[in-house]
């Protein structure tokens, strides 16, 4: 499954960059990355598997600086948060800090490039990641936390919001549909984001289009242990279920460490999941794939080496 119209825009942007000699940052990470996330709901699950993958993946010394949670935020209300818990900018500050991740709602905003200038100011190697989520609900309607968004020329028409949301009726073209403008709109943003800043400073972790992956596979019956598509979702808004949790895990990894994630043990959020034991190695070898493919195929990624392994059917 390839996205081709956000995909190709984004090959577009990096080969202009490419072209004016700036460089694209894919070098090799040999070292445990400090890392801070500004994030929403989705994300709860990641900084423990995370830290769990990067272990067995030969990065004992990764640390998780701080995180500021806002439920179903946009960037740009992190970058206004003035509570105690938030330190994004401090630590930015700092110049210290090697990722900032960040996982914004719905479409891009100005938070996005605050926090790119702020850590670019202070140190020109940081690397801040922008999460491309799956949508709340199973459809693309930015006022479901937006009441006030105003839809613009070109965008298509927002879904109904359903009081009871019936993923495993979904087809491969509606899921690929539903996420078309929002992955191009992003990553516009922040290809003009790395331009402006002369060299590749935003990464995308194409969370959501391994989940249109993987939702896939399970309609053509090839995931172990995952029989519909509501198998991935705790309710309605869309959380993630341990599966799914481990797959969005596998797509920051892949980006945060330049290394596929295929081959790592179970993670122990998995082996505690209603999954039967003689489905796990082979789901967890699916999940790790699909992310790694999923990376790879994202020029905004900052991954350019496609050693991709086999996946065990």
């Amino acid at each position: 499954m390839i996205l081709k119209t956000p995909f190709a825009i984004g090959l577009l942007a990096l080969s202009f960059l490419t072209a004016n000699g700036q460089e694209t940052a894919s070098a090799p990470i040999t070292r445990g990355q400090s890392i801070y996330a500004c994030h929403h709901s989705y994300f709860l699950p990641v900084p423990a598997l995370l830290t769990e993958m990067a272990r067995a993946g030969g990065f004992p010394d990764q640390i998780i600086v701080g995180t500021h949670m806002i439920g179903a935020s946009k960037s740009i209300q992190h970058w206004n948060a003035h509570d105690a818990a938030n330190r994004s900018k401090e630590v930015l500050g700092e110049g210290k800090l090697d990722v900032l991740i960040l996982t914004p709602c719905y479409l891009p905003d100005d938070g996005i490039g605050n926090y790119a200038q702020l850590g670019f100011d202070h140190n020109p190697a940081i690397r801040v990641t922008v999460m491309e989520a799956w949508p709340a609900y199973d459809i693309y309607n930015p006022t479901v936390f937006d009441p006030n968004y105003q839809r613009h020329p070109g965008e298509p028409a927002f879904g109904p919001k359903l009081d009871r949301v019936e993923r495993n009726k979904a087809t491969k073209e509606a899921l690929e549909t539903m996420q078309a403008y929002y992955f191009r709109t992003m990553d516009e943003h922040i290809a003009a984001l790395n331009k402006k800043l002369g060299k590749q400073v935003v990464f995308v972790v194409p969370a959501g289009q391994a989940v249109i992956a993987l939702r896939e596979k399970i309609i053509d019956g090839q995931a172990p242990g995952l029989k519909t598509q509501e198998d991935l979702f705790l309710d309605p808004i869309g959380h993630p279920k341990p599966p799914l949790a481990v797959l969005e895990s596998y797509c920051h990894y892949a980006v945060i460490y330049r290394k596929s994630p295929v081959g790592l043990p179970v993670p122990a959020a998995l082996a505690k999941a209603a999954i039967s034991a003689g489905d796990l190695e082979p789901l967890n070898r699916l999940l790790q794939q699909v992310a790694w493919d999923a990376v790879i195929r994202h020029p905004l990624s900052g991954v350019t080496e496609k050693r991709v392994a086999s996946v065990a059917r």
